[in-house]
């Protein structure tokens, strides 16, 4: 975005990742995003630039964007909840011993409050005498599927820096590139370490919001109530708002659960468990709402899914994004195979190789030819549905909503028996057949009159019967 709206500064992006600079390079850009291929084939090759030589980008560089992974931890002090600083510590040792003249280094990556003081020490521990680093908290707010105008068109820019004068400076010639398309009203200067938490902090409140939706939403399957009707109720009120009031299987993504296991650890560390605890909370109501949602689908196919064909529709964790870092539709589709079903997955821009990794199990020898066993991959939503006993809608894709639903009904299996009380259990009930086949709209997206119209048998997240 700085390249398409600065077209005087010249944007290069490293990353000792050869493939991936090489996809950047090519027609097949490695990450899907709306409008993000329009503007790198607009300014590749003019101001924007896409290389493998690290070295030489640092050292011709005015201002570093440190735009690095900081996934949680998986082992040592910490483990599950802080973030690994690996990849930031490596950058910043990078920086210090190849820089040859005074740098801008700016924290783009999401990271603990106090992170820059770390860097700050490596630094000056590791750099050419007479060199200055002055460093800059810049995180990002914008969100996946809708990046191009969160960046074009940001609801706020915040730049955190030391109160020094040198920082002060340092955070002006910052504000000055944002300022060439951003009104300066938009632009929040804050303090180091203000900024830094303030990350946490937005995606906490957000990823809280959604868990409590999804809390409703199970009173209301119990009620009859239709957590939609209700969102909508309390979203008028100003103090709360509309926004993240949409209940669905679960919050996914690269940054809310590892943001919010970032805090607790943080708030661990500062020796506040009640503050710990309470936020710990929100991940909590998120597993449970994915290990409730799959439940309902196995109580719904008369208490087992062994051997049965389930179709799950969408495997990014949210639609207009190839990302499934942290998706609701891998947990529940792991759920499925633990209980010896056959799964069929058909997203539309989730890379095949993408979900045979995430679906195997690390360290299991054979991980990957054991998952082929249960899964297949299609290439059409049709094509997953064909002869399933049940379908579940992971993804809020627009295309699921405009699908041929007569042409799948009619492609699906039968369940042959239901117990004629839904609430028995197979064993002693009373059988008759049925003609229904399932749908389990997990992000509340189809419309089920038309559906239940149709035949099928129609569960929503967060509508119960009417009692």
């Amino acid at each position: 975005m700085i390249a398409h709206k600065c077209p005087h500064i010249q944007v290069t992006i490293v990353d000792v990742n050869a493939a991936r600079i090489a996809a950047w390079n090519s027609d097949n850009l490695p990450i899907y995003e709306p409008g993000l291929e329009e503007i790198v084939k607009a300014r590749r090759g003019k101001n924007l630039f896409f290389d493998t030589d690290v070295d030489k980008a640092i050292i011709e560089a005015d201002l570093i964007f440190v735009s690095v992974n900081t996934p949680t931890k998986k082992s040592g002090v910490g483990a599950g909840y802080a973030a690994d600083l690996f990849y930031i510590e490596l950058c910043t040792r990078r920086i210090a011993s190849v820089a040859t003249s005074s740098k801008i280094v700016v924290e783009k990556s999401t990271v603990p409050c106090r992170t820059a003081s770390s860097m700050r020490t490596i630094l000056e521990a590791n750099s050419r005498p007479g060199l200055r680093f002055d460093i800059l908290s810049n995180p990002e707010f914008l969100a996946e599927g809708t990046a191009i105008s969160d960046l074009s068109a940001p609801d706020r820019v915040l730049i955190g820096s030391l109160g020094t004068p040198e920082g002060k400076a340092a955070q002006a010639a910052l504000v000055e590139v944002y300022a060439n398309w951003v009104p300066r009203e938009k632009v929040v200067t804050t303090g180091l370490w203000s900024s830094e938490l303030s990350k946490l902090a937005a995606n906490a409140l957000l990823a809280q919001r959604i868990s409590s939706i999804n809390a409703l939403s199970a009173i209301c399957e119990a009620t009859g109530a239709d957590v939609d009707e209700v969102a909508h109720a309390v979203g008028l009120d100003q103090r709360i708002g509309s926004r993240f009031l949409k209940a669905s299987v679960g919050f996914g993504g690269s940054c809310f659960q590892k943001d919010i296991l970032n805090l607790v650890y943080l708030s661990e560390s500062l020796h506040l468990p009640e503050v710990a605890d309470y936020w710990r909370q929100i991940t909590t109501m998120n597993e449970y709402q994915k290990r409730r949602f799959s439940q309902r689908v196995i109580t719904s196919l008369f208490n087992t899914i062994t051997g049965k064909k389930i179709a799950v529709l969408g495997f990014a964790f949210k639609k207009d994004t190839g990302d499934t870092r942290e998706s609701p539709a891998a947990t529940v589709c792991k759920h499925f195979l633990d209980e010896s079903a056959k799964v069929s997955i058909y997203d539309p821009k989730v890379p095949e190789s993408q979900i045979w990794l995430d679906l195997t199990v690390p360290g299991v020898q054979d991980g990957e030819e054991q998952v082929k066993k249960q899964v297949t991959i299609c290439d059409s939503a049709m094509q997953a549905a064909l002869g399933a006993e049940g379908i579940v809608v992971a993804t809020e894709w627009d295309e699921f909503k405009t699908l041929d639903w007569q042409a799948v009904y009619e492609s699906m299996a039968k369940p042959a028996y239901v117990p004629i009380s839904p609430s028995l259990s197979l064993v002693g009930a009373e059988l008759t057949s049925t003609e229904n086949s399932f749908i389990f709209d997990g992000r509340g997206i189809l419309d089920a009159d038309k559906l239940k119209a149709i035949g099928f048998k129609v569960f929503t997240i967060g509508r119960g019967e009417e009692i």
